[in-house]
């Protein structure tokens, strides 16, 4: 039997910090679980104000992205949970350092709490194609 999906883990990222995935590889997608602002080096969420916490988020996702072989360019959707939809333009600063030329779609949300007291959480589509 041919596996339906593959899971993508890499120390670069932080460990999940519950029963999930860092991402999941399923046909011609990869599915990157929310990442809050945790260095993967210490296991801390890193402190700060939304755009160190944004650039910590994305970094994490990009080393989960590059883990399955594919690159920022690859995303086609990303959600957006803030703390406070207030931090959604600093934060849009730091995503638009991450994405540039054609973005990917975006939903963005103002959450009531996020784990471990984070600001930010992203998670993130990619189309894998033949890669």
């Amino acid at each position: 039997m041919i596996p339906v999906k593959k899971i993508i883990a890499t120390s670069k990222a932080p460990s999940a910090i519950g029963p999930y995935s860092q991402a999941v590889a399923a046909g011609d997608f990869l599915y990157v679980s929310g990442q809050i602002p945790i260095d993967p080096a210490t296991g801390n969420l890193v402190e700060g104000d939304i755009q160190a916490q944004s650039i910590q988020s994305l970094k994490n996702v990009k080393a989960i992205v590059e883990a399955a072989g594919c690159s920022m360019s690859d995303v086609v959707k990303t959600t957006v949970l803030l703390k406070n939809i207030a931090d959604f333009a600093p934060m849009n600063e730091v995503y638009a350092t991450f994405f540039t030329g054609d973005c990917p779609a975006r939903a963005a949300f103002a959450v009531a709490d996020l784990p471990k007291g984070a600001l930010v959480e992203i998670e993130a589509v990619v189309y894998t194609g033949n890669k």
